[in-house]
């Protein structure tokens, strides 16, 4: 009987997963190897040549698998069977492949990098925005707005702008594959009243949200009145929640801090604190009727303008 962990190497291999997710897979898969042996760490990288803490990283899919080591840990674990290892090297094939958004270095700083590969791996995300419709959300014209309006530097092109617009298009692909995270985003009501762009443009964009909650299954959007009694405030324009399946870190908060970045939070105190806020917040939303029907007041409003 093929077991849960080979079981899970090989559908990664099969689905083509992404160099960064691939990576995960096979550390999560090391490590599950270790510990069904009672090894620790340390009883295992110096007979394979590595040092503890390159197999730490390994294993939490946080250093490039190199093929050698590997399969020096493979063959220490006594993995034989030629469709297993076939599995693992169908992996480190994907696990050295660029990333797309290598292609954008010019115009995504490094704490960007970072949350697009956290979103790509993710298995749920939760999100607070109080200013802008979510990256995840937005239609290619409001996209041009908002990063023309606030994300641009003085000195940039039309060139610049434009392609950090693909970057936002492109990071929206994880919602359209095949396994993609459950995605929950809450919207303050003033998002909804205070135009970006035209208004047809932002007219475009509250319609896309509607259609959105209306026909996705892994989209849901809920509205925060401004009526509505908040217990906390959050600490940022946006505050999102990352959730992933395989690795020793299994969420992660992400704060945006514009214009000088974003910050990372892993701490498991941080993390329970601000996965309150966002409950907080949630309890504080309109229900989905409520929310659909101030998307379409919104709509009509802008209708009349």
């Amino acid at each position: 009987m093929t077991s849960p962990t080979l079981r899970l190497v090989q559908t990664g291999a099969e689905m083509q997963v992404g160099p960064a997710a691939a990576g995960r897979v096979i550390g999560s898969h090391l490590r599950r190897l270790r510990e069904q042996q009672g090894l620790k760490l340390a009883d295992v990288a110096p007979l394979v040549g590595i040092s503890v803490a390159t197999l730490s990283r390994l294993e939490r899919g946080k250093h490039p698998p190199k093929e050698q080591n590997v399969m020096r840990l493979l063959d220490f674990y006594g993995v034989q069977r030629p469709a297993d290892l076939e599995a693992i090297r169908q992996l480190l094939v994907q696990a050295e492949k660029k990333e797309w958004w290598h292609q954008f270095n010019d115009v995504l700083p490094g704490w960007m990098q970072r949350l697009v590969a956290t979103e790509a791996t993710s298995t749920e995300i939760r999100t607070y925005h109080c200013q802008y419709i979510p990256g995840l959300l937005q239609t290619p014209d409001y996209a041009r707005a908002v990063v023309s309006m606030a994300f641009a530097k003085p000195a940039e092109s039309a060139r610049q702008i434009q392609r950090k617009v693909e970057v936002r298009l492109q990071r929206q692909q994880i919602l359209n594959q095949a396994d993609p995270p459950r995605y929950f985003a809450l919207l303050d009501e003033g998002i909804l009243r205070r135009p970006v762009g035209t208004i047809p443009v932002f007219r475009g964009q509250l319609r896309n949200l509607y259609s959105l909650e209306e026909n996705s299954d892994q989209v849901s959007i809920r509205v925060i009145p401004f009526t509505a009694a908040i217990s906390g405030m959050s600490p940022a324009p946006a505050l999102t929640y990352l959730k992933f399946a395989q690795g020793d870190t299994q969420e992660l908060i992400y704060l945006e801090q514009h214009p000088t970045g974003g910050r990372y939070l892993s701490a498991p105190q941080e993390i329970e604190e601000y996965r309150r806020a966002l409950l907080d917040l949630a309890s504080a939303a309109a229900d989905r009727e409520s929310s659909m029907r101030m998307l379409v007041e919104a709509i009509n409003d802008l209708e009349d303008r």
